[in-house]
């Protein structure tokens, strides 16, 4: 294993993360948060090197670019995420037992945990920053697209940590290669749990190649019923947002799911799309419902692939249903188990849809694109799960931790 130094690296600096204190930590995320910020046009820089290696229309590039702005988000993240309570040493379960004998189930750091991703740079800041607060160190390995913003990335992390003090192997970021990978998956002993980021190839190769604990953040297919009783002005803000906002991140819109007596109005809740050039899949009766209300350029006819296809990409499916339990069903079919929505005004059915709907994120009335840790509170994320074993939905502080059971006597012995 040509990686094993860097890995015993990363093994013995997260032995040390636990004398830190969560005061001390917080300190810590708010100086990489201002250096962030203090060294912008370095970090663009080096993007800019990532971005002048990718077509402008591939579907990743918008995960790929960093602005100003955005580098602005990740440092106002980071410093959120100081500002959150530990999520270590808390007492989930607690009880004595007639022996005497004191248990207590305590949150712990899980210790080790690799994480592979492809053209989001973003993800560098995010996870460290999750990691160091819960008191994990971190592998990180990159794809080739975004090697030049990793890099620029750790070397300000490892900077800002060599500055204050703090073993730098806390953070450790793999070569872009395929075999780093592979070192990665195999690192028993080594990286406790690993967690892959991108799309469903690199999901499914990291599923099915690791021989360390994986927790796998799936794929976002992502669908939208638009109930018979759902309203079009909300219908049109929902649908529009979750397919526009940012077409290339997991909770994106990928199929429009109508009631057949809602298809009058289908031109209508798809309007907003045509500003943004949207092209749409449509089954047979969506077609006949957009032909000549849609531009003819931006409408195709529907292929059995156009269902169960995360689009990344200006470009979304329509399906036609007479039912709920249609709608239900195609959803059991196709989606993913990421993030589904319902809009109606009907709460027996938006209930019905919520209860029956296996996801990890169900929404009644309001977009996927919610799907988010930061949007949800928690101030980052490291991933949103789509498993049913451990975290599921989006993961941050409390799903980078496990537990461990304290026990304390006063000599008893077991009969």
């Amino acid at each position: 294993m040509e990686l094993k130094e860097t890995f015993e690296r990363v093994k013995a600096a997260s032995r040390q993360l636990a004398l830190l204190s969560d005061e001390r930590k917080n300190e810590l995320l708010v100086a990489v948060a201002d250096a962030i910020v203090k060294n912008q046009t370095s970090l663009l820089a080096a993007n800019a090197e990532d971005l002048a290696r990718m077509d402008r229309s591939n579907p990743l590039y918008d995960r790929l670019q960093l602005t100003e702005s955005r580098l602005e988000g990740i440092a106002s993240d980071m410093r959120h995420v100081a500002t959150l309570p530990s999520p270590l040493g808390m007492v989930q379960k607690e009880r004595t037992l007639q022996n005497g004998l004191r248990l207590r189930r305590v949150s712990v750091p899980f210790g080790v945990i690799g994480v592979v991703y492809e053209a989001r740079p973003n993800v560098t800041f995010d996870v460290f920053s999750l990691c160091l607060k819960s008191g994990n160190a971190c592998v990180l390995k990159g794809g080739r697209d975004a090697v030049s913003s990793n890099e620029a990335g750790v070397a300000l992390i490892h900077e800002v940590l060599s500055r204050e003090g703090i073993n730098p192997s806390v953070v450790e970021l793999l070569p872009a290669t395929h075999e780093a990978t592979g070192e990665m998956l195999n690192a028993v002993g080594y990286i406790d749990v690993c967690i892959p980021r991108g799309g469903k190839r690199l999901i499914d190769f990291v599923r099915d190649t690791a021989r360390v604990p994986v927790i796998e953040t799936g794929a976002g297919v992502v669908n939208t019923y638009f109930d018979e009783d759902g309203d079009l002005k909300m219908g049109q803000a929902i649908v529009n947002n979750a397919k526009t906002r940012r077409v290339s991140v997991c909770n994106a819109l990928d199929c429009l799911i109508v009631h057949e007596s809602r298809l009058h109005d289908l031109p209508a809740l798809c309007a907003p799309l045509i500003i943004n050039n949207v092209v749409l899949h449509a089954d047979e009766e969506a077609w006949q419902a957009l032909h000549g209300n849609y531009p003819d350029e931006l409408l195709r006819e529907a292929s059995d692939e156009s269902f169960g296809t995360e689009f990344m990409d200006y470009q979304m499916a329509v399906k036609t249903v007479a039912s709920l339990d249609e709608a239900l069903r195609h959803i059991a079919c196709y989606g993913s188990g990421h993030s589904e929505a319902i809009i109606t005004q009907n709460e027996a059915a938006a209930r019905r849809f919520q209860n029956e709907v296996d996801a990890s994120c169900v929404y009644w009335n309001a977009p996927t694109s919610f799907t988010d840790g930061g949007q949800f509170g928690m101030g980052a994320e490291i991933g949103i799960s789509t498993q049913k074993l451990g975290p599921r939905g989006p993961m941050a502080l409390e799903e980078m931790t496990t537990y461990k059971w304290l026990i304390e006597g006063e000599g008893q012995t077991r009969p």
